[in-house]
């Protein structure tokens, strides 16, 4: 390979970017590669050597790097066409340089194909032919295939620093039009440091994220701090769109292995990678990577076919009913669509899947919330209220798919930040998403207290959530007391018949955590939300300092240890609290629950008033 003089054997099409640029005519529709691998050499002899070019039509996905031809001394010699909206152009689409077209990422290249957006010459970049005359297109396959098979003329700028990739990632020298062999380093791509908010964002979404999942996560703050929480994970699969530096820590801790994917078993899959030379490096000649065009890799029917195929998506605004904008602020069009449709139907599809929109509860350092009553003017719905599943910020994960407005609304505000949560209820009372007499709690003085979940094993294994019940819990507490069997209402109500309606349940779940403490036990349902299957609770008299304890756990749950953890765990809570002492009511047939009492290790007073046990004991 060393020996292989390839300008030689391919002289008759090496040659420079000022020659090539005379194949480029006034008029042409001319694709420029994607990302980082835009070959920039290429795009600058375009706009310098530009004197014969008019009303030419530049179209591209996303570039990075100088993109000159936005320049106000080009308008008349470039016109701009772009599917997604980067840095570099954002600026010159903001003052009308320029249209965006949206469409899913998937469906693009079947456009070139078509011939309904035409392509004249595709600038493109590409590794040096290897013996075969084979050309690696790098670290961007994904639309850069389709655009150089369905254009006239395909000038490659040939950079022997672009990492040579595997996959159908290749293009044949015969293919090629113009070789311009030209070195300069693959651009770079750095993500910023991670905060706190961003940590708790990707806590969050890793909770979703089981052993043998197969995920779609891109580039920025949120997969760079989520690959920190899925470092214990097992037999992790990558089936994305693009990916970034993340992706190495998560190979070498042994969590990424491809092992159980479905599709492309043992291989990690993608369309393009946007990194920092360490990544270009890691990926060079390196079998384990495979890159494919966005027609296979973005295919929502493929995606789905990964058994837990999970797509990690970001959004700009969500609306209370779940509607999604990630393209655009306003009317200001900010970004594209890219693949997040694509993925998030493919995932909603998989066996076990989870489509994920994740992004920081407020903009512009806190001043505006990101959930909102309604998008703002102008602003596009990407993806519509019947495709969302799960809404993750840094204040928790809202499950919506297949939820009424007024239950989406609640776990919309329930994971706002807290200072709009008031605004954010009385705008849904006065579109009447929600009922009128639903509590508003005091948000600036009511915190969730995080610190208090946790996760633990019953005795038969069983591992269960516990956290502090939260104001959307409404409608699956209301679901667990109905569903108990009348012996469970009689000992924990001591009535044989009693309802369980919203003006009732709703004082159970909105508490201020600070004199009340509810604690319930949740397992995942077979369609993706929390179930409630246990609930413990306290109601502190401040004066005494004295509280009143109960429990209820479902029929199904019984006899499997979940009522002694759990006084076990709130008799810690309010310890903590300083409670001093606790007291409840229980009948005589409940001799499980009497059971729990005596066996608790605190010296328990019992009386019996001829109807019910008085049980107290003091927390010191």
């Amino acid at each position: 390979m060393a020996d292989f003089n390839w300008k030689e054997k391919y002289k008759s099409k090496v040659t420079t970017a000022e020659t090539a640029m005379k194949l480029v005519k006034s008029g042409d529709n001319i694709f420029i590669g994607t990302a980082c691998a835009q070959p920039q050499h290429l795009v600058a002899a375009l706009v310098e050597h530009s004197s014969h070019i008019y009303d030419a039509h530049i179209v591209h996905l996303l570039t990075m790097g100088n993109a000159p031809y936005t320049g106000e001394k080009y308008r008349e010699k470039f016109k701009m066409n772009s599917f997604f909206i980067a840095d570099n152009v954002r600026e010159a689409f903001s003052k009308g340089i320029g249209d965006y077209s949206p469409i899913f990422l998937s469906e693009i290249p079947n456009e070139f194909e078509s011939g309904r957006i035409p392509l004249d010459v595709a600038l493109i970049s590409v590794t040096p032919p290897d013996v075969n005359g084979l050309c690696s297109l790098g670290v961007s396959v994904d639309i850069v295939k389709s655009a150089a098979s369905n254009a006239k003329y395909v000038l490659a700028q040939v950079n022997s620093r672009m990492p040579r990739t595997f996959g159908d990632s290749f293009i044949h020298v015969n293919n090629i039009d113009c070789l311009v062999p030209f070195d300069e380093d693959v651009f770079e791509i750095t993500v910023p440091e991670t905060d706190d908010v961003m940590r708790r964002i990707g806590e969050n979404i890793a909770r979703l994220v089981e052993d043998g999942s197969t995920i779609e996560c891109g580039i920025g703050r949120i997969p760079q701090t989520l690959a920190e929480y899925l470092k214990d994970k097992k037999d992790l699969g990558i089936h994305t769109e693009m990916f970034s530096d993340w992706i190495i820590d998560l190979i070498e801790c042994g969590a990424i292995t491809c092992a159980k994917k479905t599709v492309n078993h043992g291989k990690i899959v993608a369309s393009f990678c946007m990194g920092t030379k360490r990544l270009y490096e890691y990926i060079n000649n390196n079998p384990f990577f495979e890159f494919y065009p966005s027609e296979y890799v973005n295919d929502p029917h493929l995606i789905s076919q990964n058994e837990k195929m999970i797509a990690i998506n970001v959004a700009l605004e969500v609306d209370l009913t779940g509607q999604v904008c990630s393209d655009s602020l306003g009317y200001r069009f900010y970004s594209g669509i890219g693949g997040q449709v694509d993925f998030t139907r493919g995932a909603a599809r998989s066996r076990g899947g989870k489509a994920i929109i994740a992004m920081p509860s407020t903009a512009r350092s806190g001043e505006v919330s990101r959930i909102v009553p309604h998008l703002a003017e102008g602003a596009g719905v990407v993806t519509t209220r019947g495709d969302v599943h799960y809404v993750v910020t840094e204040y928790g994960i809202a499950y919506l798919h297949g939820k009424s407005i007024r239950e989406r609304v609640l776990d919309l505000i329930n994971i706002a930040h807290p200072k709009f949560r008031t605004e954010l209820i009385q705008a849904a009372k006065t579109h009447k998403y929600i009922y009128a007499d639903q509590i508003e709690l005091d948000w600036d003085k009511v915190r969730y207290p995080a610190e208090l979940e946790r996760y633990d094993t019953l005795r038969d294994g069983t591992q269960i959530f516990f956290r502090p019940v939260k104001p959307n819990d409404e409608h699956e507490l209301a679901e667990m007391l109905y569903s108990l069997s009348e012996k469970s209402v009689q000992t924990r109500y001591m009535t044989h018949t009693i309802s369980f309606p919203h003006k009732d349940v709703q004082q159970l779940t909105n508490i201020n955590y600070q004199k009340d403490v509810a604690i319930v036990g949740v397992v995942p349902g077979p369609s993706g939300d929390e179930h409630i299957v246990a609930m413990a609770q306290y109601f502190l008299d401040p004066k005494t300092q004295s509280a009143e304890v109960a429990f209820i756990v479902h029929d199904e749950w019984q006899q499997k240890g979940m009522g002694t953890y759990l006084l076990d765990y709130i008799c810690k809570i309010a310890k903590q609290r300083g409670v001093k002492r606790f007291f409840a009511k229980v009948m005589p047939s409940n001799k499980p629950m009497l059971a729990i009492f005596h066996n608790s290790g605190y010296k328990v007073n019992t009386t019996f008033d001829g109807e019910v046990y008085n049980i107290s004991y003091d927390l010191a």
